[in-house]
């Protein structure tokens, strides 16, 4: 029996969509079909959050150690899907940002609409290129449409995990509050949001994002076959595998 690792509850219309682990095969397929059952349910709009003081550690890079390069592949486009379920879902997302969120875990909330973050010791960033492992298309795109093209290369190539009042100040996330009022203040934006006519916010959304969507189609297959390349390499698995083993 597959573990449940998403867990979703609707609201006043409101679906709550809850990560509680690190980005797997299992969980990427798993959001995809969590958003089409919040979609099929009837939700005006969604806040996606995690557990505890994590809202994502981004990719279980234990996963990848253990399956190396043949689970590499298996699952880089699990988890491109997955992020453009996100990003191409046509009603609202907010991000609740309940703490740490890095790698992946940021493109998931930079995937969103709006993203509130609570105020306290979480860090936020995009490390992953120090492990030599580059995000695929999909993730840069959805990285390029929330923070613009000209952040991009020093939050990549420095791998900088950010405090809470930095992100902010670069505009990784939209607001910050205090951590007891994350959930509320998300649900309050999620529905306002959800008040526009449904419609028009669907293609003004498509709008907003057709040009990232067209690069993505255009070169996503040649460049996953790359990245799932360099994914897999003897050195980067070494990488990856001393970074699991240093914590």
């Amino acid at each position: 029996m597959l573990r449940v690792t998403i867990h979703l509850e609707l609201h006043d219309g409101i679906a709550l969509t809850t990560l509680d682990r690190g980005l797997d095969t299992a969980t990427c397929a798993e959001l995809v079909l969590k958003l089409e059952e919040a979609d099929a349910a009837g939700a005006r709009a969604v806040v996606l959050t995690g557990t505890g003081d994590t809202f994502s550690p981004g990719v279980d890079l234990a996963r990848l150690t253990e399956g190396g390069a043949r689970y590499a592949e298996e699952f880089l486009p699990t988890l491109s899907d997955a992020l453009l379920a996100v990003f191409g879902f046509p009603h609202p997302v907010v991000a609740a940002v309940n703490g740490t969120a890095l790698g992946a875990g940021l493109v998931l909330a930079a995937a969103c609409d709006h993203r509130v973050a609570a105020d306290g010791d979480g860090r936020l960033g995009v490390p992953d290129l120090l492990v030599g492992v580059p995000f695929p298309l999909a993730a840069l795109e959805i990285l390029r449409c929330a923070y613009g093209t000209t952040p991009l290369p020093a939050l990549a190539y420095s791998g900088a995990t950010l405090t809470v009042a930095d992100a902010l100040a670069r505009g990784l996330v939209d607001e910050v509050v205090p951590a007891g009022e994350l959930a509320t203040r998300a649900h309050e934006m999620a529905a306002r949001l959800a008040t526009l006519p449904t419609e028009a916010f669907a293609h003004t959304k498509a709008q907003l994002r057709q040009p990232y969507h067209e690069r993505i189609a255009e070169n996503r297959v040649a460049d996953d076959a790359h990245v799932e390349h360099l994914w897999g390499t003897e050195s980067t698995l070494a990488a990856v595998k001393s970074a699991v083993d240093n914590g």
